[in-house]
């Protein structure tokens, strides 16, 4: 189990660099716009299938996507 707490460990920082670079703008064709494509084909495998079960939640004219949480607090429920 221990082998594979590291790799959910490894796992949650790649979602949380995804949610960090999602709020910077990439021009197309630049090594940050790379590394966003690689995160997204990392992560969205996960995430896509839990937002669409799980609709963002609704803040004024903005949305807060609980996907990445639930798989953080997923993650802390198998690894501890």
């Amino acid at each position: 189990m221990g082998f594979i707490c590291q790799l959910l460990r490894i796992y949650s920082w790649i979602i949380l660099a995804r949610i960090l670079l999602s709020y910077v703008r990439a021009a197309p064709g630049t090594t940050m716009a790379q590394i966003n494509g690689v995160l997204l084909s990392l992560t969205e495998p996960v995430l896509g299938p839990l937002r669409r079960v799980i609709p963002p939640v609704r803040m004024g004219a903005g949305a807060i996507d609980l996907s990445p949480i639930i798989v953080f607090v997923g993650i802390m429920l198998i690894c501890g």
